[in-house]
């Protein structure tokens, strides 16, 4: 079960995230550097911090269409593609939410299937803003959304950005997107997650990867 999963197993889930505005190329290599000692899985940075990342040798993710999601598909699909060329090895996209929103599931798979098709040999997370969704539509619309993603050939399906004022990831979501993939894809609980209770509460509702800036609080509080 999750919740006896050891610190390094816990670690090796971790997305360790830097995507502040005002992150420098300094910030960025530290951050890295301490995904490396922490044993995390990845190191989630900017597109334009690719390179620094890169250069620490840490597995790298990288935003594509972040935070807002209001890009061309074309556009979302050119940023991963310049991404994984500069040795981003996964894309995070944020979907139009406003067409999830909609119920235009059509123009969901569509984008993540461009953004699909340009990064072919990337691991995939679309991510799908769970609070917003839940909070102006209803949990079938979140169900609906995640199976459209899960159709454009979406390797995960993520709560949040963690920018939006909606809110970040709950473990209420996490379920309904656990119960809407069934196992097919991973699930990725991303945003306010800052305690090791919250990580615990996450992964046993269902979450396979972790979006943490926390990290190392997090990690710490597994004992």
């Amino acid at each position: 079960m999750p919740a006896r999963l050891t610190r390094n197993e816990v670690a090796a889930l971790v997305d360790h995230t830097l995507l502040k505005p005002e992150a420098t190329a300094a910030d960025v290599a530290a951050v890295a550097a301490e995904a490396a000692e922490l044993g995390a899985h990845a190191v989630c940075v900017s597109p334009s911090m690719v390179p620094v990342a890169v250069g620490t040798g840490v597995r790298v993710a990288a935003v594509a269409g972040f935070p807002s999601g209001k890009h061309l598909p074309v556009v979302k699909a050119q940023e991963a593609a310049l991404a994984v060329s500069a040795g981003a090895s996964e894309i995070d996209m944020v979907l139009d939410i406003g067409a999830a929103l909609a119920g235009d599931l059509a123009a969901v798979r569509s984008e993540v299937a461009a953004v699909r098709a340009a990064v072919p040999a990337a691991v995939l997370k679309v991510i799908v803003e769970s609070a917003v969704l839940l909070a102006l539509r209803d949990a079938d619309a979140l169900v609906r959304v995640c199976r459209a993603a899960e159709d454009g050939g979406a390797d995960f399906v993520k709560t949040s950005t963690g920018f939006h004022p909606a809110g970040g990831a709950s473990v209420r979501a996490v379920a309904l997107m656990a119960q809407a993939v069934g196992g097919r894809i991973g699930i990725k609980a991303s945003g306010g997650i800052r305690t090791a209770a919250d990580a615990v509460a996450m992964l046993e509702a269902g979450a396979t990867r972790l979006g943490l800036s926390a990290t190392r609080a997090v990690l710490d509080g597994l004992g």
